[in-house]
């Protein structure tokens, strides 16, 4: 199997993760603005918060932006959240109905055994280094853990690395086959049998051989 392949069909599932992100990014970007120009509830929020802190007009304020930047936080959380949670269930569920993802499907491959348990064992190592770990470092860099962030990023890289690394080599599975215990393998690739020269007959050769002098007692 041309090693150029796998990574043609990673291409096409990566790219389906990569549009269901942009899709989860407009969703929260839309709520975090409607969250922002509330203005009704964003005054009756304010008003709450002045009259619960005595006057304090400074305290009031810090806790009315508080508040905005924690539900704000807790959108783009969600959407991470749900984008490592479709991956998983679209690996889980193209492996386990047709032994393969949409990209490897179009490139004519299949991972075997399609067994559910191994199948979902797959779908969770792939997708927790094609995605889970870099979202938990864009949470943690949200959250304001910069530090940690940068470790967290550093091990996704070195995690990806392991995952797709192997492809290349001459077992051709990755760490995600290894761990799940499975193969990909080609369809319709199958080499065609050898067919044997075709023969010809004793009694054409010796009718070949003997025609001149047959010919003759005629003559």
């Amino acid at each position: 199997m041309p090693k150029s392949r796998r990574a043609v069909a990673w291409f096409i599932d990566f790219g389906l993760v990569v549009a269901l992100a942009s899709a989860l990014a407009t969703l929260t970007f839309q709520r975090i603005a409607a969250l922002v120009t509330d203005v009704p509830e964003l005054a009756t929020k304010s008003g709450f918060d002045l009259l619960s802190s005595r006057g304090d007009v400074v305290d009031a304020s810090e806790d009315l932006g508080g508040s905005l930047w924690n539900e704000a936080v807790l959108y783009v959380e969600q959407a991470f959240g749900l984008l490592v949670m479709a991956t998983f269930l679209y690996q889980w569920a193209c492996l386990a109905l047709a032994g393969r993802t949409v990209g490897k499907g179009l490139l004519g491959m299949k991972v075997t055994p399609a067994r559910p348990g191994r199948t979902a064992l797959r779908a969770a190592v792939t997708t927790t280094a094609d995605v889970a770990v870099y979202a938990a470092a864009c949470v943690l860099l949200i959250e304001g853990q910069f530090v940690l962030s940068v470790l967290v990023w550093a091990v996704a890289v070195v995690l990806f690395l392991l995952n797709a690394l192997p492809v290349f080599s001459p077992s051709r599975r990755s760490l995600a086959d290894r761990v799940a215990g499975t193969t990909i393998t080609c369809l319709g690739l199958s080499t065609l049998a050898a067919t044997p020269p075709a023969r010809t007959s004793s009694v054409s050769s010796s009718a070949a051989a003997g025609g001149p002098r047959g010919r003759s007692r005629w003559s």
